[in-house]
């Protein structure tokens, strides 16, 4: 208990799936947790159900404003910031051939644009608080490729990029801030669950189910994994990839 303890931390797309296990174990851990997300009936109720320790505020990622709001509110509720986890996503199947230019672009603002937007006008008030983590979620499609996302693999392809260009930048300027990518391969979310049934909404049995589609991890394989490097035993772990993918991206192809 209290790995993050005095730390204060915004996780996007906390209203379900990996950034609601994200929220709820940084709270458990000490942290003063600012749960964010376009879905205000849902991340009301996990700021509700953490309690005390966390607030919910609604973000639009792809805003700048809605950002610069967030963050200005979460140092007048809790009087820094330390810990941020880009965890908003979305996801669109296509291949390159099929995939809409609207589409592509929607897909970007939120998994790429939404990033950047967070990491720069956090790293300031981070800066000022002394220093602390960044963890941006990028997925297993950015190192490998997967045919099917051809928009969602750009996008966190870009992630993967932008994470390092920030690690380095936070090293030259000596402000005591790490950022690190983390890839999954799949995870067991309504998201992944939507994709998977084709469905705009799904069951939390349906979410269960999606395990039997692949290589599923729970929301909180990843949330252990959130935690270790938003807390100071990761303070030497910088511009990383870190692979939660049970070896899938070095298993060959069945029949290979």
């Amino acid at each position: 208990m209290g790995r993050v303890s005095g730390k204060v931390a915004i996780v996007t797309g906390a209203a379900s799936g990996m950034g609601k296990a994200d929220a709820h174990l940084l709270a458990r851990e000490g942290a003063k947790v600012v749960v964010t997300d376009f879905n205000e009936v849902d991340g009301q109720a996990v700021a509700d159900a953490i309690g005390d320790n966390a607030i919910f505020l609604r973000l639009d990622v792809t805003d700048e404003d809605n950002w610069k709001a967030v963050i200005a509110a979460t140092v007048e509720q809790f009087g820094g910031l330390h810990i941020l986890v880009n965890n908003a996503g979305v996801i669109a199947l296509g291949t390159i051939v099929d995939t809409e230019l609207e589409s592509w672009r929607m897909v970007n603002a939120v998994n790429s644009d939404g990033v950047f937007l967070g990491c720069k006008h956090a790293i300031p008030v981070m800066t000022d608080s002394g220093g602390g983590s960044i963890i941006n979620m990028s997925s297993v499609a950015a190192i490998h490729g997967q045919s099917f996302v051809a928009a969602y693999t750009a996008s966190k392809g870009a992630v993967r990029a932008l994470t390092k260009n920030i690690a380095m930048y936070c090293k030259e300027q000596k402000n005591a801030i790490r950022c690190n990518s983390v890839h999954p391969d799949g995870v067991k979310t309504p998201m992944v669950a939507k994709v998977a049934t084709g469905k705009d909404t799904v069951t939390a049995e349906e979410v269960k189910e999606v395990g039997k589609f692949g290589n599923m991890c729970e929301p909180e394989d990843v949330a252990n994994l959130v935690l270790f490097l938003a807390s100071e035993e990761s303070s030497f772990i910088n511009g990383a990839e870190m692979l939660i993918d049970n070896a899938s991206t070095i298993t060959p192809p069945q029949g290979v």
